[in-house]
């Protein structure tokens, strides 16, 4: 079974510098893919060229799921950004 992986700004962390997993790309990532998160469940984390193994886990302080990663484990890759993260942004940014 592959990895599930889901979008997020490495820029936007949470208190104990985890990543969060509240922004527009993870939003649409995860409902996308159907994905229900759970404490101590396994993710890819990715922002463009970079990735990272996470392990998911509610912040009851800041009231979102964040992932817990190894800062110094990120990797880059090709350029991945989700389709439905791209729609999502560019949805978002229209004018109207």
């Amino acid at each position: 079974m592959n990895t599930l992986r889901v979008f997020t700004d490495f820029h936007y962390t949470g208190v104990k510098g985890g990543a969060r997993l509240n922004c527009i790309g993870a939003e649409a990532d995860l409902k996308h893919q159907g994905i229900k998160l759970q404490d101590g469940q396994s993710l890819i984390i990715y922002s463009e060229e970079l990735e990272v193994e996470g392990v998911v886990h509610y912040s009851e302080k800041e009231k979102l799921w964040t992932a817990a990663i190894d800062w110094n484990a990120i990797r880059e890759v090709q350029p991945i950004v989700s389709q439905p993260a791209i729609q999502a942004i560019n949805h978002m940014t229209e004018k109207k």
